[in-house]
């Protein structure tokens, strides 16, 4: 019964020491939900479904599911929906990447343990796609992703408005005094006003552009908005693809490969996607134990343009994207540059799919790649003696200006220090400083927080000071903006060189240089160190948090647990 050949019911019986007892068994206790047995004769698509209370983004689920089951059931198939964690990213403390691993735990182990023949990932909310792309790697069965799209944007005084870059805006304006209570709290209603994940480029949307980028979905479905009937057919030909997947031999690892995880390098860099993605797509590729190396993003940000106007970066939504093209425009204009041999989840390669794609492109959101918004790719990576490992520098939502320059470091060593002073009137802060937050990183007990995007003192908001160089071991949600670097590894829990900066210390960026630098003598360096003694990060005492503790690794190996990393040998 172990056999490949075999589908359905059959797969994976648990072992009673009888084997068609123990199909038996299974069958009747299936037959109790009022399943004929021609249907339970059918090969088994599961569903990993991700619909909770607590997450927004995913409240249209139900309707989605009810598209991909049609699907499956139309080719052939049986859909078995299960549930998994859900991860909606503003409901969770200390911050949803904690949670990350747990997800695909969850979900590697339910595909594993339960007898189908092929999976459906539902998705979304931003840390939910990457979970389940690494839980899929890591299970080996054939799987496809479905995302559940963005969500349409609102009206204010005639403004349109998106969750979440637009609610960031305003509440910078409401910080310096030039929102009021009375309109701070009309806008809170008109952010989020649909089903759906975040409308501009996020995390989310980022993460659904990497999907399809790698081959994991269906072609032209990353980017159609939640409420859009288009998202319930692309549900349905997902199911319908899932059947199409059971004995093809297309597993999550035969999509994912070194090629296709530069295919979605470059995506992210030309669509100016989220600083997140790289700490997730480098903890997909670990799954398959592709590394992914900063200082190669840093060679291929240099040779791949910003083509998509969108906000945070520019001034659409992704409502404008999916009209204006979506991903199969942005891959059409940086064709040259991609592995068109990359097989994708449908059984074609890139290069088949694109030449089968429709050539319109709305060059008003996506532009040409001869005429690009940015020449150069939005993010970039840093090093230096602050960041060994390297951090990371949204740069296509910076300030130029600030791209060159040395700064007195105004330091924070907590996020509660950080609450309790960042609006002082007393706060010994200038323009031209350089806010440092410590402890924010994936070793602390905040557990690398969206806290990176550190808020400008009011003193200074309310003087017109809209950046400054922002500096932390902590992320930045996809939907912020700024010059803002992150990631800094090692993190100031593991003891890197950040646990060390003291107020009144310069630091230097250099962009053009891919540097940033701590400007002490190694010989302070040294006493500095010295005098903290050993790091040892505190452990919880029991549960999930003692294992995240024990486990974890830093950013630039995606924050994934070491056990779930693919052993040495394999």
């Amino acid at each position: 019964m172990s056999d490949e050949t075999v589908r359905g019911l059959a797969n994976g019986l648990t072992n009673y020491g009888d084997k068609d007892f123990a199909l038996y068994l299974r069958k009747s206790f299936a037959r109790s939900m009022g399943y004929s047995n021609e249907m339970l004769a059918r090969p088994t698509v599961g569903i990993a479904y991700t619909q909770s209370g607590f997450n927004n983004c995913h409240r249209h689920f139900p309707e989605m599911l009810d598209a991909v089951k049609r699907g499956v059931i139309a080719a052939g198939g049986l859909p078995l929906e299960f549930p998994t964690v859900s991860l909606g990213e503003v409901f969770l403390n200390p911050t949803s990447l904690r949670f990350r691993n747990l997800m695909s735990m969850d979900t590697e182990e339910m595909i594993r343990a339960q007898p189908m023949d092929s999976v459906v990932l539902m998705g979304g909310c931003d840390k939910t796609v990457p979970a389940q792309l690494m839980g899929a790697l890591s299970a080996g069965r054939p799987a496809i992703q479905l995302v559940g799209g963005p969500m349409m944007t609102g009206r204010h005084k005639g403004e349109r408005l998106g969750a979440c870059t637009d609610c960031r805006r305003f509440w910078a304006q409401y910080r310096a005094g030039t929102v009021d209570d009375r309109e701070i709290n009309q806008i809170e209603g008109r952010l989020s006003t649909t089903s759906g994940t975040c409308a501009v480029m996020g995390t989310a949307s980022t993460m659904a552009c990497i999907a399809e980028a790698l081959g994991m979905m269906i072609p032209g479905t990353a980017a159609i908005p939640a409420v859009h009937a288009d998202r319930l057919r692309a549900a349905e030909a997902t199911g319908i693809a899932a059947v199409g997947l059971i004995g093809s031999g297309r597993t999550p690892d035969k999509i994912i490969t070194a090629k296709s995880v530069e295919n979605a390098l470059r995506v992210l860099l030309a669509i100016g996607g989220s600083t997140n993605a790289i700490i997730h797509l480098t903890a997909i590729a670990g799954r398959a134990g592709i590394p992914v190396s900063l200082k190669r993003l840093n060679e291929l940000s240099d040779t791949t343009p910003v083509l998509v106007n969108l906000k945070p970066t520019g001034a659409n939504y992704m409502e404008d994207f999916f009209a204006a093209g979506g991903v199969g425009a942005v891959l059409r204009e940086i064709k040259n540059n991609l592995h068109l041999d990359c097989l994708t989840i449908t059984g074609e390669t890139l290069g088949q799919r694109l030449a089968a794609d429709d050539g319109w492109v709305d060059h008003e959101v996506v532009a040409s790649a001869s005429e690009p918004i940015e020449p150069v790719g939005g993010l970039v990576a840093l090093f230096g003696s602050l960041a060994p490992k390297g951090a990371i520098l949204k740069r296509s939502a910076a300030d130029e200006t600030l791209f060159e320059g040395e700064g007195r470091a105004v330091v924070f060593d907590s996020l509660e220090d950080m609450a309790n002073r960042i609006d002082d009137p007393n706060l010994d802060v200038n323009p031209d400083d350089y806010l440092v937050l410590q402890n924010a990183g994936p070793f602390s007990a905040s557990c690398m927080p969206e806290a990176g995007y550190i808020p400008i003192p009011k003193k200074l908001a309310s003087k017109g000071v809209k950046d400054m160089v922002r500096l932390s071991d902590a992320r930045m949600s996809g939907t912020a903006f700024g010059t803002v670097i992150l990631h800094i590894t090692p993190d100031t829990a593991s003891g890197g060189p950040l646990a060390f900066v003291r107020n009144g210390d310069r630091i230097r960026l250099s962009v053009k240089n891919r540097a940033i630098d701590l400007l002490i003598s190694p010989e302070e360096f040294a006493r500095r160190k010295a005098a903290a003694g050993p790091f040892k990060p505190s452990v919880p005492e029991r549960g999930y948090g003692k294992l995240y503790a024990q486990e974890i690794l830093g950013a630039d190996e995606g924050c994934d647990f070491k056990f779930l990393k693919p052993s040495q040998g394999a």
